[in-house]
């Protein structure tokens, strides 16, 4: 039986200073949920309606963790959907770890991407495209955020995320870098290695001055209309779909 603690802890996890304490998270829904489970993190707790036991019973039944049958109210009241009636599941936060980059990968960087839904729908899309790897600035979105996870659509599973100095790793880079400006080369005209950083920006500011300086060759999505501009998890779509093309 669910217990007033258990269910206190997971309700905590909203708060990203209680996810820090914990060293965990929680995802909801269906998609998440069950992207989660046949991941390689490691879950801990797993509450479930009767109707979400009925369509995957092999996942619950193989569950390490603690696992709870709950009622829709109940599972609501854990999370922050405002509606699930399928489950919800916490697990343990990997460690921010630097990774391998080599020659042929393609690498997204994001420079102070603040807001929770473009962060997740960049992760949703860099896994539409093949692109594993994520490098984040210390002050763009949280990862781990209830917003980000749910706007990835389960993609958060197969990405590797990386915060760091976002300066001193693309100083390092040895790959070329390719920054989204207003006033860089096409992209319809810019030749693509076989692999890369692609650098994308702040929603109101772009890239900041000082990361722009690291940049080898700016690139912009031509306009052929009068918007002012294209939000930042649309361009990096258009940006990826070049880039695969282009190879």
């Amino acid at each position: 039986m669910l217990s007033k603690n258990t269910l206190k802890f997971i309700k905590s996890l909203q708060q990203k200073k209680f996810r820090r304490l914990e060293g965990s998270f929680f995802v909801e829904g269906t998609k998440n949920v069950t992207e989660l489970l046949l991941s390689d993190f490691v879950s801990t707790h797993l509450l479930y309606t009767e109707k979400f036991y009925s369509q995957h019973q092999a996942l619950v039944d193989n569950f390490r963790g603690e696992s709870f049958a709950v009622t829709q109210k109940v599972l609501e009241s854990a999370g922050a959907f405002k509606s699930n009636d399928s489950a919800l599941a916490v697990a343990k936060l990997k460690d921010n770890k630097a990774f391998a980059i080599h020659d042929s990968d393609w690498v997204i960087a994001l420079d102070d991407v603040r807001d929770p839904g473009n962060l997740g729908t960049i992760i949703r899309i860099a896994d539409w495209y093949g692109i594993e790897k994520l490098v984040l600035s210390e002050e763009s979105a949280e990862f781990y955020n209830p917003k980000v996870l749910q706007a990835s659509m389960g993609s958060f599973s197969r990405i590797q995320c990386f915060y760091t100095d976002l300066k001193l790793f693309l100083c390092e880079s040895k790959i070329p870098i390719y920054g989204a400006f207003l006033d860089g080369t096409s992209i319809y005209h810019t030749k693509f290695e076989k692999g890369g950083i692609l650098l994308m920006g702040n929603e109101s500011n772009g890239i900041s001055p000082e990361i722009e300086q690291m940049v080898n060759q700016k690139v912009t999505i031509p306009r052929f209309g009068h918007a002012e501009s294209l939000n930042v998890a649309v361009a990096t779509a258009i940006f990826c779909d070049n880039i695969k093309r282009s190879k």
